[in-house]
């Protein structure tokens, strides 16, 4: 990958994409490629943290495994997106397995390097203060979510995030999403039983706020705002 084209894909990142052009070219020049099979593991729950992921083609698959044994997929990194982040930034060990799901190739920064240009560049630190805000402001609101809204009004924040996770969203828009995760890993996300989940993901096609086609998701943003009270 070109490092125009990395400096470009940071910039729809959460983590980096408020910095400049040039700031994003410092943390590109830091990157180095690597490349995963099918099935293979990225890193395993309890390893150290020791570099961040930027997925350029493929996907990798963020799990779990339940206290009966069963892996739980809670989300997918895609083209464009980074995890292992926070194990990076805290210190901390892996929190979840992440698994190859196709052919990867992807960006690596390692911790030194991240550490290293917070250290020498205020914007890159004030960048990592907001996201970790985020991150705070957003687990909040999974959690005011799980409590005090219905299930239609979770499910509608929930693929709301998933759709800005794609990128910015327009009013009016349409956004297609690929859910590889079944209904029953959904209600774990959400904090529901999957009948309900399923009552509720059919309330949210009858009202035009979703399309359904296997495992994608045709989402319109403006029905979506409106069930989740965001509009």
């Amino acid at each position: 990958m070109s490092k125009d084209r990395l400096v470009d894909m940071l910039g729809v990142t959460p983590l980096f994409g408020g910095l400049s052009a040039d700031e994003r070219r410092s943390v590109a020049l830091e990157m180095r490629e690597v490349q995963f099979a099918p099935g293979q593991i990225v890193f395993g729950r309890g390893d150290p943290g020791r570099e961040i992921y930027l997925v350029g083609e493929g996907r990798v698959r963020l799990s779990v495994l339940t206290p009966e044994g069963r892996e739980l997929s809670f989300a997918h990194a895609e083209a464009g997106q980074i995890f292992g982040e926070i194990a990076v930034l805290d210190g901390g060990f892996r929190t979840a397995d992440a698994t190859a799901v196709s052919k990867v190739v992807a960006q690596t920064l390692s911790k030194s390097a991240l550490m290293r240009l917070i250290e020498s560049r205020a914007p890159l630190r004030e960048a990592v203060i907001r996201f970790l805000c985020n991150r705070v402001r957003e687990a909040d609101q999974q959690l005011e979510g799980i409590a005090l809204y219905p299930i239609e009004v979770r499910l509608a924040r929930f693929f709301l995030a998933a759709a800005r996770q794609k990128g910015a969203v327009k009013p009016g828009s349409r956004v297609t999403l690929d859910l590889p995760i079944s209904q029953s890993e959904l209600a774990l996300l959400i904090g529901a039983s999957r009948p309900k989940v399923n009552a509720a993901l059919a309330l949210l096609q009858d009202s035009g706020a979703i399309e359904r086609n296997e495992k994608a998701l045709i989402c319109n943003i403006d029905e979506l705002e409106n069930i989740a009270g965001t509009a």
